[in-house]
């Protein structure tokens, strides 16, 4: 997949962290796009508002969030066959065994622990970007 083609969604309320998240992955592939938004009600809205074609081919989630947890957004998402070839990603400070386990129940493809510098948080872009090229 084409850099340019590359268009990832990510939800985190803490705009601090989803400005981290767009830096490590632009690092990693300038021609990205990063759709950022804050909740997880913002997630359902962005996603009914595109066309099949147009959809991202990745979403990154962190798992607190006001209104709806990355968890709630997994198990709501995977219940629509159109979303179902898209990746999804938690990327959370939790690293709660009860936490990863109830997101990957619920249909995430991988979780991430938000680390706490920039060159791990660079080999986690490397690695969310890698489900978009296989995508």
């Amino acid at each position: 997949m084409q850099s340019n083609n590359i268009t990832i969604l990510a939800a985190d309320d803490d705009p601090e962290d989803l400005e981290l998240i767009e830096d490590a992955i632009l690092n990693e592939e300038p021609g990205a796009k990063l759709e950022k938004v804050t909740n997880g009600n913002e997630v359902i809205k962005y996603l009914n508002s595109r066309p099949d074609n147009d959809l991202p081919c990745l979403i990154i989630l962190d798992y607190n969030m006001p209104e709806l947890s990355g968890s709630q957004l997994l198990s709501m998402i995977c219940k629509y066959p159109r979303y179902n070839g898209i990746p999804k990603v938690i990327l959370s400070t939790s690293s709660a065994p009860f936490h990863i386990n109830e997101c990957m129940r619920n249909g995430a493809t991988e979780y991430f622990v938000k680390p706490d510098n920039m060159k791990a948080l660079y080999s986690i872009a490397r690695k969310m970007l890698a489900f978009c090229r296989t995508n």
